[in-house]
């Protein structure tokens, strides 16, 4: 599809309510239905989307719903569900979370993860900006642009993308990186959490320090095997 027409098809069924982000390459807006007066996130970007793909139509407490991706003629679109809430940054900024309520962050973001993993994909920008907290509660995972395939046949990452301080060491170009990426990522989120800096500088005491402990390894070997490990341990 033209993008064009894609952008002119949209403003026939909704209103702009904000942009969101609006760079090169990469554009986010929040629209209204002028009908049903309910509000989807409208995703253009330059980069294919395979998650996205994959995830339209699936409907998951812990994961955005994709309504629609479309093939552009100079990249693709996704229509997306809008979450009413913050994102886990924002919520930080309240203050530090105790074990109990980052535990229950924390099982949301795995489980989310659980279905990528499950199905091939790495999130591989677990980050607190990527946890919304909706108005209810509920955690969500968002943002699949870091997204990708796993490959058995792959010694490396072909785009090196992540966050630093976030991403593993072998998610920058030492190895491919795989489910264990995104369990290292989550065990700096809880360290973040807990005490408001990355484990390199502290870490958390007690049961949680020794989780996020195994998170992190360098080696992924030594990290839990799946998120299933992580949430027993937690």
């Amino acid at each position: 599809m033209n993008r064009q027409q894609f952008e002119t098809d949209i403003k026939k069924i909704y209103s702009t309510v904000a942009v969101i982000t609006d760079k090169p390459g990469k554009k986010v807006i929040r629209c209204r239905h002028t009908e049903l007066l309910r509000d989807v996130v409208v995703k253009i970007t330059e980069n294919d989307l395979p998650a996205c793909r994959f995830l339209c139509g699936i409907r998951h407490a812990n994961l955005p719903e994709i309504y629609d991706v479309y093939d552009l003629d100079d990249g693709f679109a996704v229509v997306e569900e809008f979450i009413a809430g913050m994102d886990l940054r924002g919520s930080l900024g309240a203050g530090l979370y105790d074990y109990s309520g980052a535990r229950s962050v924390i099982r949301q973001v795995c489980r989310a993860l659980a279905v990528l993993h499950e199905n091939g994909f790495v999130h591989r920008d677990v980050k607190p900006e990527n946890v919304m907290i909706a108005d209810d509660g509920t955690v969500k995972l968002i943002d699949f642009d870091a997204c990708r395939a796993y490959s058995s046949v792959k010694s490396a990452d072909t785009q090196i993308l992540g966050t630093i301080g976030y991403a593993p060491p072998e998610q920058f170009g030492v190895a491919q990186s795989d489910s264990r990426s995104d369990i290292y990522a989550v065990g700096v989120l809880l360290n973040v959490m807990l005490t408001g800096v990355h484990p390199s500088e502290r870490i958390a005491r007690g049961r949680a320090g020794r989780i996020i402990r195994k998170c992190t390894r360098i080696n992924p070997d030594e990290r839990f095997r799946d998120v299933e490990k992580l949430i027993s341990a937690l």
